[in-house]
Parts: structure tokens; sequence; C-alpha cells
């Protein structure tokens, strides 16, 4: 089969592999019908997320038609189509029965000490072999997967896959509830939904800081009030629309590989380069200053506010404004998605008609164009917001 393969930092291939088969009693095989490119992706490509095993497949979002099953996977049958969530927990560990999937003590085979068990991530995370082919083994598959009712399409699920749940995710460890004012760092894919999430969960206002026009514009259409920080000082501005208060809540989305104000990268942000030139996979300084969206972050948000960090920050990632926190009596929340915590809520709203996750869809390739995809994505083209891959086998 076609996959999209990890070989070294900026270095991936549509390479053909072995199809996947069952390993365990709690697998499933699942043919896939779509998968998309996600912005942690370009964390493995980049070297920011270090430890990538060559040969790894990548991608962490799935939908598909499950193909077979082990003989403990109580709940599926060949041929129902699923939603395949991004981290993988087995159900029945005392972190999953309260909800804390992605910190399962069972997934991840480096033990229970090793955090999240994720597709296509790096070896400490299993690793598991991702999404971006035409078929995939899914571990604990009778949690992993989520049934799909007929009027949820390809296209709206693959949003609930990974990005819907993030930003729902980041808007709830945020305490987002009703009246609230809310700011959201970053306007890709899961800032997106986390604006989206912060309205559904009745926030007053949301404030949706980005510098690429094409995300400010979409977060406009949700009703968001923009504020772009290359033209403007963000932190001063939000002050400003809220009296001198900031906001009640913050929801940061952007992580380590920030923009920095007029278009460079963050100086902590690893490069793409070639392995021999950066064979640790991290250009991190300890003692070095926190990433610029973490400073506005603690700065954004009210005395005594919350703030929700979903943004991607590596095990490296030592560094974070915590006088700041201390100061003003922030309480901070961050971590891995527990994806299947919510996804069948967000299954049901989309089966409802009360959400339409495709609006953050913007690009369609097939898997054979997976790497001019991973490029044009990775350069921020305008418009390239969010990118379906349709595997060859569908």
């Amino acid at each position: 089969m076609k996959a999209v393969v990890f070989h070294g930092v900026g270095d991936i291939r549509l390479d053909d592999v072995p199809e996947p088969k069952i390993q365990a009693p709690t697998d499933a095989i699942v043919r896939l019908t779509s998968s998309a490119i996600c912005g942690t992706d370009l964390h493995m490509i980049r070297g920011t997320l270090s430890g990538m095993r060559e040969g790894t497949i990548l991608g962490h979002e799935g939908v598909g038609v499950v193909e077979e099953v082990g003989a403990q996977v109580r709940n599926l049958n060949p041929g129902d189509r699923v939603v395949i969530g991004s981290t993988v927990g087995c159900g029945y560990c005392s972190y999953c029965r309260a909800g804390y999937y992605a910190q399962c003590d069972n997934a991840n085979p480096n033990g229970p000490q090793a955090g999240t068990a994720f597709f296509g991530g790096p070896e400490t995370t299993g690793p598991i072999d991702g999404m971006q082919a035409e078929f995939v083994r899914v571990p604990y598959a009778g949690v992993t997967c989520v049934k799909l009712p007929e009027n949820v399409t390809d296209e709206q699920a693959i949003m609930i896959s990974d990005i819907f749940p993030t930003g729902y995710f980041g808007a709830d460890i945020a305490d987002v509830s009703d009246g609230d004012t809310v700011t959201v760092f970053g306007c890709g894919p899961v800032g997106q939904f986390a604006i989206a999430s912060a309205f559904m969960m009745g926030a007053g206002r949301v404030f949706a800081v980005d510098r690429e026009t094409s995300r400010l514009e979409m977060a406009r259409a949700q009703g968001a009030e923009i504020v772009n920080f290359d033209e403007e000082e963000p932190v001063g501005t939000i002050q400003e629309l809220t009296g001198g208060i900031g906001t009640d809540r913050v929801i940061e989305a952007v992580g380590v590989d920030a923009e920095a104000p007029g278009g460079e990268r963050d100086e902590q942000e690893t490069s793409q380069v070639a392995p021999e030139q950066n064979p640790q996979g991290d250009n991190w300084h300890p003692g070095g200053a926190p990433s610029q969206s973490a400073q506005w972050a603690t700065q954004a948000v009210c005395k005594a506010g919350t703030i929700g960090v979903i943004g991607v920050f590596p095990p490296q990632a030592t560094d974070f404004p915590f006088g700041t926190v201390m100061q003003r009596n922030l309480t901070v929340k961050a971590g891995n998605c527990n994806h299947r915590r919510y996804i069948p809520r967000l299954v049901g709203l989309v089966a409802s008609g009360a959400l339409d996750p495709t609006e953050v869809l913007t690009q369609r390739e097939p898997v054979t164009g997976a790497i001019e995809a991973y490029e044009k994505f990775d350069q921020r083209r305008p418009g390239w917001i969010k990118v379906e891959l349709l595997p060859k086998a569908s």
C-alpha cells in the first residue's frame, strides 16, 4: 500500500509499505477513506518533536471502514464505518475511566509513565504507525474507533478525529462558561475549533489573534473579534477592548512552532534542516525566553483568569512565564486532548446539524500528492488551513 513515511528531519516520502496485520486481540484493521495533514505532523518533520523512528507512517487523523477485528473487539463488525481518535486509550485503566484517555496506563508500549500514545508519533509515543496510508492497525479499537451515522460525511468526520475535539478540549480546560470573554491565540484549524467551541460553551466575546489574513477572516466569519499581531500589539489591543481588564479565559493554540511579529519564526522554533545539521532535532536553549504566545497569554488574561494550553510544546520546553502566573493568580491547564472523551458528543452534534465542521476544510488532495501538499501547508500558503488526504484505496 502507499503511505507517507518519515525518513529523517525534513525528509518524508510516499513509499510502498506492507499492509498492517492484527497484532493483538484488541486490534482492528481499518481501510481508510479519509486522512489529513495536521500542524502536529510538521513538528515531527521539523524535528521539534524529536525521537521519530525512521520508517514510521505519519498521520493521526482517520476515517474509514473496518476490514477485520481481533477476538476481543466486541462492538465493531467488518463493514462498520468509523472515525478513529488520534490518541489511543485502553478504556479500562483508572485514567481512561476518569476521562483522561491521553494518559492511559496501557496504550503506550513504553510503559505507564511514558505519556500519550498516538498515531504517527515519536518513539516515546509507541510508536504506532499512522493514517496517511491506505490501511491502519488500530490498537484498542473498541475504544479508539467510534461508529459514524450515515448522515455524517467523511469530510465532516475527519475534522472530528483530532482538531475539533482538540479545540473543544482547549475551551473545556480553560473553563469557558456563559458570558465569558475569551482570547484564542492561533487561528489555525485547532484555533478555529477552539473559537467555535468557546461560543458553543456560552462565551459572550471571543478575540482571535494571528497574522494570516485568511485565518483571521475565517475567525471573523465565526463572530470572533480579530487582532493581527503584525499590525498592532495584541495584549495592548485586547486590554483596550476590554476596559483594561483582559479576558476571562485564554486558549493558547500556537505552541512552540510560532511566528513572531513581522513574520519571523519564533527564535526557539526548530528550522526544517537536514538531519546532519540538526542531529538532535532541536535547538532549545535552557534558560531561554518562553515562547511569545505563552508570554502574551499570561498578559492578555485577566487577574485570576484561566489559560488552557493546547499548542504543542515538546518535553525540552522547560520555560514558561511562571512569575507572571504567580503574581497574577492565574490558573494554567495544559495537555494532549483526551479524544475519546469528546468524539461521541461531537459526532452527535454534527449529526444533528448543529454545526458543520467542514467550513474549516480548505483543501482535498490525493495521498499520492501528499508531499507537495505538505510543502504548501508548511509554507502557510494563503487559504491552506486544513488539508484532507484521500487514500488511493478509497
